[in-house]
């Protein structure tokens, strides 16, 4: 690999002139904190909680329950039916959708299937409502999906809105869906795991590309632009299967979509954590 010389050191930017680029963010969000300030490296180094607009109020009843369930396995089975109930995922009828009527049978998708979805091709068209999810929600705007999105004019970035769309399309509430599993996700981290606030993760990579590089360092230390949302995983081992080089990094907890086991019995032998991106220090490695 090529090592680069920038005119920033992580010295520099771990001194406070690191933020998240403009170009990687939007000036909007539905969440506690800007853009600017969640996606920085000093929020990596020192996160603060993360709550989405307006959720837990709405859902207050959900977390008062899940108060009352000791195991993982009785929360995540109380969750999956609070979300059947609130959304009519299993009453499709009622939720409006007509099968008689529809080009595009859309009453399967649910954030089980976004999940699958992602787990099978982080640039598929659940992937791109996924990432579309971070973006109006934390505002960390999409940087890659399936190829690189350069501008608005660009034909990846028309390609990402119209899968965008085609996730969207006659769906039932994805992205409030989606509002509830990232907080019950916290909810349940907070709970199993009160003292943690960051998680050691790993990603194969085959390079890395210059635009990503915010600086480097020596022994690998390197301060990267991540899209804004991308696959982990806990076991290193397992990572290096991906790529010639693993990625490093420690992952503060508000960053964590979903994590294995968050629901019990559910996406078995999925070993992935959905990590929002931002300003990361990593350390590259064989």
């Amino acid at each position: 690999m090529t090592v680069l010389i920038h005119r920033n050191t992580l010295s520099d930017l771990a001194a406070g002139r690191a933020t998240l680029p403009a170009s990687a963010r939007s000036p909007l969000n539905r969440c506690n904190l800007p853009s600017v300030i969640l996606g920085s490296l000093t929020f990596q180094m020192q996160p603060i909680e993360l709550q989405l607009d307006s959720v837990l109020p709405l859902n207050r009843q959900l977390f008062a329950a899940l108060d009352r369930l000791d195991s993982p396995e009785e929360r995540g089975l109380h969750f999956r039916q609070y979300m059947s109930s609130a959304f009519l995922l299993d009453q499709v009828e009622e939720a409006g959708f007509d099968p008689a009527s529809q080009r595009r049978k859309r009453a399967k998708a649910d954030y089980l299937r976004l999940l699958r979805g992602w787990m099978f091709n982080p640039d598929g068209i659940e992937a791109a409502v996924l990432k579309r999810w971070v973006e109006s929600r934390f505002g960390l705007l999409t940087r890659y999906h399936g190829g690189l999105l350069k501008d608005y004019e660009d034909a990846s970035y028309a390609a990402y809105q119209a899968d965008v769309a085609r996730g969207l399309y006659n769906a039932n509430a994805l992205e409030s869906q989606l509002d509830l599993l990232y907080t019950y996700c916290q909810y349940e981290l907070a709970r199993r795991w009160p003292e943690k606030h960051h998680w050691l993760l790993y990603r194969g990579v085959n390079n890395i590309p210059d635009r990503d590089r915010l600086a480097q360092g020596e022994e690998g230390a390197e301060l990267l632009l991540l899209n804004n949302l991308n696959s982990f995983s806990s076991d290193r081992e397992l990572a290096g299967s991906f790529g010639d080089w693993i990625l490093e990094t420690r992952v503060p907890t508000a960053k964590l979509l979903y994590f294995p086991d968050l629901l019990p019995n559910i996406l078995k032998g999925e070993e992935e954590y959905l990590v929002i991106g931002g300003v990361y220090r990593t350390y590259l490695q064989r």
